[in-house]
């Protein structure tokens, strides 16, 4: 009685290709949580579409990493972009991932 390849099978039923595409920059980025990264990958390997996708993406990174010299962002830029993925992924994909939370300070005279 083998149960090995039922659980691979479940493992690989666990990410649906909404979610993997929805977290591809989470994953080229390292801030998914190991198990979620290995989750994401091994769906990634099994499903062509995705791999393109993330094939795609990566190349996109790698370009705008050479192209703006390696400049880091402010923090405060980063956090307000990833929160409007995710606020964009959760509307339009009904998906959740990961939450952060932001704060808005308003400066005087603004």
């Amino acid at each position: 009685m083998s149960t090995g390849g039922a659980s691979s099978d479940e493992a690989k039923d666990k990410v649906r290709c909404e979610e993997a595409l929805s977290e591809i920059y989470l994953l080229l980025d390292k801030e998914c949580s190991p198990l979620r990264d290995a989750e994401l990958r091994r769906h990634i390997d099994d499903c062509p579409p995705c791999l393109e996708e993330y094939g795609i993406d990566e190349q996109i990174k790698e370009l705008l990493h050479r192209k703006c010299g390696g400049d880091l962002a402010p923090a405060e830029l980063k956090t307000r972009l990833r929160a409007s993925i995710r606020q964009t992924v959760a509307t339009r994909g009904g998906v959740t991932v990961e939450r952060t939370e932001i704060t808005v300070e308003q400066r005087s005279g603004e």
